[in-house]
């Protein structure tokens, strides 16, 4: 080889794996930045004590260590969202989670009291996990299950979504774009996985939307796989039918959200696993009297 070809191949060798190596190091960069934006959380758990006259509690979620804005916002947002489903006396102002264990057990107390035969027992488990979070987002999912007598329990899933730049919970509202087409689209996502005809009414097939007009369920939130909407028992459809999913994939909704998002299962770079499989849940047949 020629020494003037020698020195340009080298030059060129040498230019390209700077440029590799450049690219490399905002990539990890990027990913360290984001790993600093990242909140740590321990497993905080309550158990309530044998007693064969006592409910059950069982409580395990997630509680932010740090104590910034954002930390604090997130453990008082969790902390409210466990006592509302165990507060018994609306009157008593309660904070904190031992006081909400107690008010369940008063509650039941007071009851049997009252009707010292009854022989079925309160129960209350409630479990949290952290469901979504990125340099920008943060997401917690809330399942509850509460039995205070009667036929059946209730179950109920709520999302605590919050904007980490501003340190401030969302609303369901706040995490579209206004005036967008969204409702129309996830209408058309909901009837595709339910099997309702385009040209038919929306209760078609069974269900109880009020006034016959499609809406967004209460509970709405960030996971690692889409957004995820449920429509817990009674709100749409029957107890029997159970809560209704429906999970819209990230790269088809991404024009729809108010905030970007900087990490989604289709344009990660920052974790060994890029991508899941599109997810789709099963159509199901409703069969309503």
């Amino acid at each position: 080889m020629k020494p003037y070809l020698c020195k340009n191949y080298f030059e060129y060798s040498y230019m390209k794996n700077s440029l590799t190596c450049f690219v490399l190091a905002l990539v990890l960069f990027g990913c360290k930045k984001e790993q600093k934006e990242t909140l740590t959380f321990k497993s905080t758990t309550l158990q309530s004590e044998p007693c064969t006259s006592c409910p059950t509690v069982s409580i395990s979620i997630p509680e932010a260590i740090e104590n910034s804005k954002l930390g604090i916002a997130i453990n008082d947002a969790i902390t409210q969202a466990v006592v509302l489903e165990l507060i018994y006396d609306d009157n008593v102002e309660i904070n904190t989670l031992d006081e909400a264990v107690q008010s369940f057990k008063t509650g039941f107390l007071d009851l049997k009291k009252m009707y010292p035969d009854e022989s079925l027992g309160w129960e209350a488990k409630i479990d949290g996990e952290i469901s979504y979070e990125d340099a920008g987002i943060i997401a917690v999912k809330i399942e509850s299950y509460i039995f205070t007598g009667g036929a059946h329990g209730q179950s109920t899933t709520r999302f605590l979504n919050f904007d980490k730049k501003k340190a401030v919970q969302l609303e369901a509202s706040e995490l579209f774009k206004e005036g967008s087409s969204f409702l129309a689209y996830v209408e058309r996502e909901f009837r595709l996985q339910e099997q309702i005809p385009d040209n038919t009414s929306i209760n078609s097939t069974g269900f109880m939307f009020e006034e016959d007009e499609f809406y967004l369920p209460e509970t709405i939130g960030y996971t690692d796989v889409g957004i995820q909407l449920i429509y817990e028992q009674y709100e749409i459809a029957s107890y029997a039918d159970g809560p209704i999913t429906l999970v819209l994939p990230y790269a088809e909704i991404r024009p729809y959200l108010a905030l970007p998002l900087t990490k989604d299962q289709y344009i990660l770079t920052c974790q060994l696993s890029l991508a899941r499989p599109k997810l789709r849940p099963n159509a199901r047949l409703h069969e309503r009297g």
